[in-house]
């Protein structure tokens, strides 16, 4: 309770203390989560491009920019997991974050490319 005690019930109690584990705990499988949904991502492009008729050099191109855009996120998220493991990690510095939302986007792109080409 924190001060919505019915009057004359006393003086509020206070609020339990927090777990300083489990809001990291929390946050490394947030990350683990994202990192599974941009790993099914990107088998299923993969998949997507293997299936296609004859691979021309855009198949090509964009089944390397999808497997360096999720070698990038995965590397950078299990950094960014690691940092978690020993406590409260420092802020996210904006150059990761700015990274990390730029291989989002990229993968959500070379997605996007994959399923509208002609062709397909």
């Amino acid at each position: 309770m924190t001060g919505n005690a019915p009057p004359g019930a006393g003086p509020p109690r206070p609020a339990p203390d927090r777990d300083p584990g489990l809001q990291p705990e929390r946050t490394r499988l947030a990350w683990r989560r994202t990192t599974l949904s941009a790993t099914a991502m990107a088998v299923l492009a993969a998949r997507q491009l293997l299936h296609s008729a004859a691979p021309g050099p855009v198949e090509v191109v964009l089944a390397a920019l999808t497997g360096l855009l999720w070698s990038a996120f995965v590397a950078l998220a299990h950094h960014r997991m690691r940092a978690m493991g020993t406590g409260r990690p420092p802020g996210l510095p904006p150059r990761t974050a700015l990274l990390l939302v730029g291989c989002t986007l990229g993968l959500a792109l070379c997605g996007a490319v994959i399923l509208v080409r002609p062709g397909h």
